[in-house]
């Protein structure tokens, strides 16, 4: 069987993958791993599962609290809520573990599975992999040893009041439109700026089960320049589907990604005492201009591989309280045990109020250098790093960008595809030097 885990969670086709029968036993297993230490400890073991509001999370969330329930598990239902909110609510519960059911920023017709351990973090490979050993097995309590559902009543008020306690600077006086994807943050996010003190407009609010991420939210922004240019707004707040990441747009309708907000709220943490170690973490993936401007910044940056799971351990492992990726994860460690988008968010605009500068002004502390990115497919992408050729012409390009530019070659982790990125001062370099080395690995590296 191929591996199920993906790089979040488990996802797929709602009803072709993820079906209900899959789902429930997906979950039996997880009971066995996640709720063992509990029974070790002889307390009865309690899980915390939210959804965001896809047509198919009912039933996915309804054959999950079934195969954990068959199990011995009390599943506490906190109903549509964002994905760090299951996390926030699995460590303010002190839950043996939880259960996000969401496909994020992917189309109606997808879900996913994701699992947090207790306290509310993301699981290593390691336990996904014991998992994924025990599916098809299942505890079979009977009697008063069989899992209660019960739903959790004050899941929104606590994950609310949790939001708020994070804000130091009020926003009265604000203008900030909200753009929910229609997803899971859609009454949250909303609730959140209006008692922050924002007058706030919202748009992507309206789930009807099959409009998530459809025109709306953080992977299509155009709606939401719209709506700020409309309102004469100070900034627009994007959160995607289950609400774990967040971009932005300033008051002239420019797009402020994770690089950007990263930035701006590392040197303001710096200039108050709370950024650990002076350093910020990010993927190999964020910007040059980001390297450049925290170095001016004198702020430590710590590379990691893509995907937001590795700058959270990276953050554990360091003890760093900020990072994140150019798409809008970002993590703050002394708040959230993942991305929060409407965190963010409200971090952004408190200090865009702190400031009494536009967003567009803060925006102006890193120059995004221009970025080429081409995927060329059909090739042996476990030799990227290793033909002559192919290292030889990466040289020369980094010896002609001189410190000004990099190159970057990452395989795929799902498919045969090398992905060739260059960063270089003007955009011509940048796409000559990507077009170069695209046509030799496509040449070297071919199956």
């Amino acid at each position: 069987m191929a591996r199920l885990f993906g790089t979040d969670g488990v996802r797929g086709t709602a009803n072709r993958e993820i079906t209900a029968e899959f789902a429930m036993r997906l979950a039996q297993a997880a009971a066995i791993v996640l709720g063992s230490q509990a029974k070790e400890r002889g307390e009865r073991p309690r899980a915390v599962i939210a959804h965001d509001p896809r047509t198919s999370s009912d039933f996915i969330t309804a054959a999950v609290s079934a195969g954990l329930a068959s199990s011995g598990i009390d599943v506490f239902d906190a109903g549509v809520l964002p994905t760090p909110a299951a996390a926030y609510l699995t460590a303010d519960l002190d839950a043996d573990f939880g259960v996000m059911i969401s496909a994020s920023h992917n189309a109606a017709p997808d879900n996913g599975i994701k699992f947090f351990s207790r306290g509310g973090h993301k699981l290593p490979d390691a336990t996904e992999d014991q998992i994924e050993a025990e599916y098809g097995n299942a505890l079979t309590p009977i009697g008063a040893e069989v899992g209660r559902v019960v739903r959790f009543a004050d899941a929104e008020d606590r994950y609310l009041i949790h939001l708020l306690s994070a804000v130091s600077n009020r926003l009265e006086g604000l203008k900030v439109v909200v753009d929910c994807a229609n997803g899971a943050a859609s009454a949250i996010s909303p609730e959140a700026f209006r008692n922050a003190g924002a007058e706030v407009f919202v748009i992507g609010s309206e789930p009807d089960g099959n409009n998530i991420n459809q025109g709306c939210g953080s992977t299509h922004l155009s709606a939401l320049q719209a709506a700020v240019l409309e309102n004469k707004a100070d900034l627009g707040i994007a959160t995607d589907g289950d609400a774990d990441r967040c971009l932005a747009v300033d008051h002239e309708g420019k797009i402020v990604d994770g690089d950007h907000i990263m930035a701006i709220l590392a040197i303001s943490e710096l200039a108050s005492g709370s950024l650990a170690r002076n350093t910020l973490v990010t993927t190999v993936m964020s910007n040059l201009g980001l390297k450049i401007a925290m170095r001016e910044a004198g702020i430590e940056l710590v590379e990691t591989a893509v995907g937001d799971r590795y700058v959270l351990e990276a953050m554990r492992e360091g003890g760093y309280t900020l990072g994140g990726e150019q798409s809008g994860h970002v993590i703050f460690s002394q708040f959230a045990t993942t991305g929060d988008g409407t965190l963010t968010g409200l971090l952004l605009a408190s200090e865009v109020a702190r400031t009494k500068k536009p967003l567009a002004e803060l925006a102006k502390v890193m120059t995004t250098l221009p970025q080429v990115l081409i995927n060329v497919a059909g090739v042996d992408k476990s030799k990227v790093h290793k033909d002559k050729e192919l290292t030889d012409i990466v040289s020369q390009a980094e010896n002609e960008l001189n410190g000004s530019g990099r190159v970057l070659l990452r395989p795929s982790g799902t498919e045969d595809l090398v992905r060739v990125m260059v960063e270089a001062k003007d955009l011509g370099s940048a796409q000559s030097w990507a077009e170069r080395i695209a046509l030799v690995v496509e040449r070297r590296l071919a199956l």
